[in-house]
């Protein structure tokens, strides 16, 4: 089975090959991430979506080296060619923070209660740099002020309890780009918060790109997010990656029916808001023991058991016009791609079993 392969032009920051990611459990072994692999160029924007138990934050906590002891993992992560898997704790630790940080989903789980925000960043600083506690105090309060948070000299004397939840957000993300780090990884970072305050985080998200010249992993089930932020996009279904290439080509031109299926269930700006949404039918299948046949073919209105049943697809080229940098794991990549039309906002999961329908008559006729 191939995972995930995609080369970014230039030097990768991050290199992920042949990750798989086991946890045992009384009741078997669960493969919660199977076989990813992918290339992160620096600089650049990848937007990871997927139900949960996809294996989105699996793989950013190993890329981190933040996985639990009873984690089996196999494969190799290399963050500027620093193998992670297997790496001593002090070799971790002068990765985080210095080369690759993460902002996590929630915000409080991250900040210490009894440590003012203000000394949380400037302890984040002179951990990796050589400053006294007043320049680091200093370059704290610049960082408030990137993020956007008001009056920042005096809320850096602040404890987490007193901001809300989308400033303490802004406060995780300053921690994360005080270093200037090469790489940051932000797990699900608008989970919880109201649209305006999205809004606002994605904003300060920005801006530390903009200050600190990073590549982003932005790991999120929203995919209005990815299509704002995002250069590229890797769509992941029970543990591996089924769809990935440029974000316009994913949006525009899907070729894995889950992709279609996740579009499709978006509300419509060009409806006038009587007509129901379409949720995929169905659900993820459990990771427990092997999987045989493509995941997604119980809830897949294209599915052809003698196919789809017995052979799990591999990554391949959306057709010969993608060049190779769209990738869709579907044996009928090539025809659910063809009939996509316009943006993909307009499918719905109609149109996707009337135009998945002709697919099915031709592979069991000919053409």
């Amino acid at each position: 089975m191939t995972g995930l392969s995609v080369q970014s032009p230039g030097a990768s920051v991050l290199e992920i090959e042949g990750l798989s990611v086991d946890f045992p459990t009384a009741e078997g072994v669960v493969h919660a991430v199977r076989g990813v692999d992918l290339r992160l160029a620096p600089r650049e924007v990848l937007g990871v979506v997927g139900e949960s138990g996809s294996g989105k934050s699996v793989t950013a906590l190993a890329t981190m080296g933040l996985l639990p002891r009873n984690a089996k993992t196999q494969g190799s992560i290399r963050v500027k060619g620093t193998e992670v898997l297997g790496a001593k704790e002090k070799a971790l630790m002068g990765l985080r923070g210095r080369t690759i940080s993460m902002v996590f989903q929630d915000p409080m789980t991250s900040l210490n209660p009894v440590y003012s925000v203000g000394w949380q960043i400037a302890e984040a600083l002179q951990a990796h740099q050589d400053i006294d506690k007043e320049e680091a105090m200093r370059r704290a309060v610049d960082l408030l002020t990137v993020v956007g948070i008001p009056n920042p000299k005096e809320r850096a004397k602040d404890y987490p309890h007193a901001f809300s939840g989308g400033m303490r957000q802004r406060v995780v993300i300053a921690i994360a780009m005080a270093n200037d780090p090469e790489i940051i990884l932000a797990d699900e970072p608008t989970t919880a918060l109201d649209v305006t305050v999205q809004a606002q985080i994605l904003e300060a998200l920005k801006r530390a790109l903009t200050e600190t010249h990073s590549a982003l992993v932005l790991i999120t089930h929203d995919l209005g997010v990815i299509a704002g932020l995002a250069d590229r996009v890797v769509v992941m279904y029970a543990g591996r990656a089924v769809e990935t290439g440029p974000v316009d080509e994913i949006f525009y031109r899907p070729a894995m029916p889950y992709t279609v299926g996740l579009l499709g269930s978006l509300p419509r700006l060009d409806r006038d808001g009587t007509e129901r949404l379409r949720p995929i039918p169905g659900s993820p299948p459990s990771l427990l023991g092997e999987l045989r046949g493509c995941p997604f073919a119980p809830r897949c209105p294209m599915r052809v058991p003698e196919v789809c049943d017995v052979e799990e697809p591999a990554l391949q080229p959306a057709g010969p016009q993608t060049g190779g940098v769209h990738l869709a794991a579907c044996h009928f990549a090539d025809k659910v791609a063809a009939g996509t039309t316009g943006p993909i906002f307009a499918a719905t999961a109609v149109d996707l079993t009337d135009r998945v329908a002709a697919a099915e008559g031709e592979l069991r006729t000919g053409p």
